[in-house]
């Protein structure tokens, strides 16, 4: 039986990162598989790149099958405009997963970088230092958008463990406790 296989992205109209991950079927491993970049800028037009994050995310979910995708949320910034670019690229990417009904949760750039670097103010290359060193890779900081998408796999896959452990831990408590009663 394989492991969960996830989808981290982080978004951009003119390069969007992905990075996929597979969870041990038993046990905390973590293997990588693929991460790379959508270099988008070589489309002319915004709404022509819009159609090329969705064919390219087509591809990546026809050939790895993720059992999940995990986003990276916008951040507010200054420039509405670049803001209004972002947020159509991470629909179109969160578009093309939903089209595949594969579940997408979003989570925001701090949340990100203090699961994995236990700082939520962490640098780009200090996320992919660490995304490097716990995927046993090097050479991430050419790709910072991809090192991100790594790291936002990494977030949910941890998120989501942990969930799990927290279920099963009340499980095992109310099991143990079953005549407790809840306090109001």
């Amino acid at each position: 039986m394989r492991g969960r296989i996830i989808l981290g992205l982080d978004p951009g109209s003119v390069i969007m990162g992905f990075g996929i991950i597979q969870e041990a079927a038993t046990g905390n491993a973590i293997k990588l598989i693929e991460h790379g970049v959508f270099q988008l800028k070589k489309y002319k037009g915004h709404m022509l790149r819009m159609r090329h994050i969705y064919l390219h995310m087509i591809e990546l979910l026809q050939k790895h099958a993720p059992d999940e995708v995990a986003i990276e949320s916008i951040f507010y910034g200054t420039n509405v405009q670049s803001m209004l670019k972002l947020g159509r690229a991470q629909g179109v990417a969160i578009a093309a997963a939903l089209a595949c009904e594969i579940p997408v949760t979003e989570y925001a750039p701090r949340r990100i970088k203090q699961a994995v670097t236990g700082n939520g103010n962490a640098s780009k290359e200090q996320v992919a230092t660490m995304v490097g060193h716990l995927l046993g890779i090097s050479a991430l900081s050419n790709f910072l958008d991809a090192s991100d998408a790594l790291a936002v796999a990494l977030c949910h896959s941890q998120q989501r463990l942990s969930a799990t452990a927290k279920a099963k831990s009340w499980a095992q408590f109310v099991a143990a406790h079953p005549n407790r009663k809840l306090s109001s």
